[in-house]
């Protein structure tokens, strides 16, 4: 009679399974999260996901997973794991989020949005034609902060020229205005459809994202019974209480 093979029972795993139901915690730059695995691994192939089946894993002194990165927008990304419900507000910042975490699915579904299609096609690609755009939006901040010492307003001259034609005339012009040329903001000119109203928009869109209360009108001069508004320059006014 012959006796079975024996086999080794070798050496068992002592990492415990992990089921999809289990409930995570999440500390993302200190804002915490709690789902399940499931959740967290519903695109395998994500960066997040990676976050969860790697052996070295980092985390927090309560034994959260962490990330360090700003979470303010993640809860965004959590509702799209959850439910696939695509946002609806703050569509760059949740863009850039998925982007990070590698959620192919959303990145997608937010490009394919008007609002986003709109904002990256036709206006970053129009301000990107602007010269200097971005530079003299940081000049404009930080000339009106240094204006509001002791005063409720700061009032900031701008001058938007549309065309090469315009900007000649402009020369001419800045000369009647009374006003160093140093100290006027110039935005353009610029090849793209858009007017001078939307660059106009833009600004201050942009102004106001920053936290900035402001609104713009044409720049004129009174001086006696003389009033005259002048082609090309605009007030920005900055209220500050």
């Amino acid at each position: 009679m012959s006796l079975p093979d024996y086999k080794s029972p070798g050496k068992q795993s002592s990492a415990p399974v992990q089921s999809k139901s289990q409930v995570v915690q999440l500390n993302i730059g200190g804002h915490v999260f709690s789902t399940t695995l499931g959740t967290i691994r519903k695109f395998p192939n994500s960066t997040l996901a990676d976050l969860f089946n790697g052996s070295i894993k980092r985390m927090d002194s309560e034994g959260r997973h962490f990330v360090d990165r700003d979470g303010t927008y993640f809860r965004y990304i959590l509702e799209y794991l959850r439910t696939e419900q695509i946002p609806t507000e703050h569509l760059q910042e949740v863009h850039k989020e998925a982007l990070y975490y590698d959620i192919k699915p959303l990145v997608k579904a937010i490009e394919e949005m008007p609002q986003f299609f709109g904002e990256t096609v036709g206006r970053q690609q129009f301000l990107a034609r602007v010269p200097n755009y971005r530079e003299n939006l940081e000049v404009i901040v930080r000339v009106a902060r240094a204006e509001a010492i002791a005063s409720r307003y700061s009032n900031i001259i701008v001058c938007v020229v549309r065309t090469e034609d315009d900007l000649a005339r402009y020369n001419d012009t800045i000369d009647k205005l009374g006003t160093p040329k140093e100290s006027v903001v110039s935005f353009g000119p610029w090849k793209a459809p858009a007017s001078v109203e939307d660059l106009l928009d833009c600004v201050k869109m942009d102004i106001e994202a920053k936290g900035y209360k402001v609104k713009i009108k044409p720049h004129s001069i009174d001086k006696g019974f003389l009033f005259r508004n002048y082609d090309f320059f605009y007030k920005l006014i900055f209220t500050w209480w």
